[in-house]
């Protein structure tokens, strides 16, 4: 019974330690960034499962949102408002893609890597609408040189 009674106060300490570690990451939403107009800043983070993400508007009219086409199988996805500050906690590991709705096709994307992910082929064949699939391709380019 006392062993049992140390083995289960040794789990609860390791989950309450796992999650004390769980970091939460920036990303700005600007109408103009060092990549040029409509941009996410960074473009491109790598976090580990249980991270958060919070996308911050520093400009109007902007929002964050998930694209399906590059999410990993079974992913549920979200939509912030326009406007809206908002955190995204991703405990799976894969990639994400996140656009903002009115501006997706003026390019202001960014893709996450969570944890221990291959780059999956199906990403690099799916075609953003307009300069959304150049910055795509440049964030492919960044990840293949590492």
């Amino acid at each position: 019974m006392k062993y049992l009674k140390q083995s289960l106060q040794a789990l609860c300490l390791l989950a309450l330690t796992a999650t004390a570690f769980a970091q939460t990451h920036e990303v700005l939403m600007k109408n103009r960034g060092s990549a040029g107009p409509m941009v996410y800043e960074p473009d491109y983070l790598e976090i580990q499962p249980g991270d958060s993400v919070k996308f911050i508007r520093k400009h109007r009219s902007h929002n964050a949102a998930s694209i399906a086409e590059l999410s990993p199988a079974g992913y549920q996805g979200f939509v912030g408002k326009i406007d809206e500050e908002i955190e995204v906690k991703y405990d799976k590991a894969g990639f994400y893609g996140i656009k903002c709705t009115p501006h997706y096709a003026q390019g202001m994307v960014m893709l996450i890597k969570v944890g221990d992910a291959t780059l999956p082929d199906s990403y690099r064949a799916f075609k953003a609408p307009g300069v959304a699939n150049k910055r795509f391709q440049a964030i492919y380019s960044r990840i293949d040189q590492q």
